[in-house]
């Protein structure tokens, strides 16, 4: 008979030599996602290995596990991107981050390893995480605040005193969109739903329009740039209110170059690109006190599918953004 503290110790290692993960090995709906015991992944040069401790849930997620993601996905594949934990391993070539590091941040490119307790990160798209949040706080905020910035500063190129439409404005970007507009000193016009109007007042939106009820293209003129959080028959709408030179920023979708030309304006869509560098000055802005952050629902990870079903409507959606408490699995 094998004695049992042999048993016992044979566990032990494979315990800490896997993990919980969320897997898909074919795309389709949540009900594909598994929750099982995998390899815990090893850092190679350029890389750490994170202890994660709370992993954000977006759309992008969503589109992902769908198949529709904008990116080459090779299966089998972990879910998730937005992630706040301790690194525990370094790999080679990683001279800023060591093991200890509380971190947040997103895991590689390709978007896709954090809906795991431990998850392998570029170093260079994690970096210290905001002292004054929680982990859960901190993994609600990579993917969706430097969207923001982005959409704000380098693609639409928004100085202080100029205008700017903000669609979706209530939403998980578009809350940081005017947050960090305001900050920049750059006027903004928020379209929202009914419900959300006093959140978008208090987030600091100059003028609040409710699409509900009003065109907001019979309001607005000459702005200098629209963020489009939105996409569809909003986005089209919106080439009528920008000024000649200005520009239309999506975050959804293409826009129709053919209007752009026809309107005298630069209308891009971009991915978001997510470094050290920006998660630094969001970190900075946010200790600081001048940015607020919007957890929505909270799951354990195990709940992970539960998650996936409130990003498809299938639940309630929450207002704000769901994170996995890793921690409470």
């Amino acid at each position: 008979m094998i004695p049992s503290s042999i048993i016992r110790d044979a566990t032990e290692e494979r315990t800490l030599s896997t993990m919980m993960a969320w897997r898909v090995r074919e795309f389709g709906p949540p009900e594909i996602m598994k929750f099982e015991r995998i390899p815990r992944p090893e850092p190679r040069a350029g890389e750490v290995l994170v202890k994660v401790k709370a992993a954000g849930v977006g759309p992008w997620d969503g589109w992902i596990r769908a198949g529709k993601s904008a990116l080459p996905q090779p299966l089998p594949l972990t879910l998730g991107s937005d992630l706040s934990g301790e690194i525990v391993a370094v790999g080679p070539d990683v001279a800023e981050l060591a093991v200890g590091d509380q971190v947040y941040g997103v895991t590689n490119p390709r978007f896709v390893g954090a809906y795991a307790e431990y998850a392998v990160a570029s170093a260079g798209m994690v970096s210290t995480k905001p002292t004054s949040l929680t982990h859960v706080e901190a993994a609600s905020v990579p993917v969706v605040a430097i969207t923001a910035w982005q959409a704000l500063f380098d693609h639409a190129q928004l100085k202080a005193g100029q205008t700017a439409v903000i669609h979706g404005a209530a939403g998980n970007v578009g809350s940081y969109a005017v947050q960090l507009a305001r900050q920049a000193g750059v006027q903004t016009i928020a379209t929202v739903s009914t419900g959300d109007i006093s959140a978008a007042r208090d987030l600091g939106a100059n003028t609040v329009i409710d699409y509900r009820t009003q065109c907001f293209e019979e309001v607005v003129r000459d702005a200098d740039a629209v963020i489009d959080l939105v996409g569809g028959e909003t986005q089209t709408r919106s080439f009528q209110v920008l000024r000649r030179g200005g520009r239309l920023v999506s975050a959804v979708s293409r826009p129709d170059q053919d209007l752009a030309t026809r309107d005298g304006v630069d209308a891009n869509f971009f991915l978001v690109n997510v470094t050290n560098q920006y998660l630094r000055e969001i970190a900075r802005i946010i200790d600081g006190g001048k940015l607020r952050t919007n957890v929505g629902a909270v799951l354990p990870l195990a709940d992970a599918r539960e998650a996936h079903l409130m990003l498809e409507r299938v639940r309630p959606q929450p207002k704000g953004k769901i994170v996995l408490d890793v921690g409470a699995s």
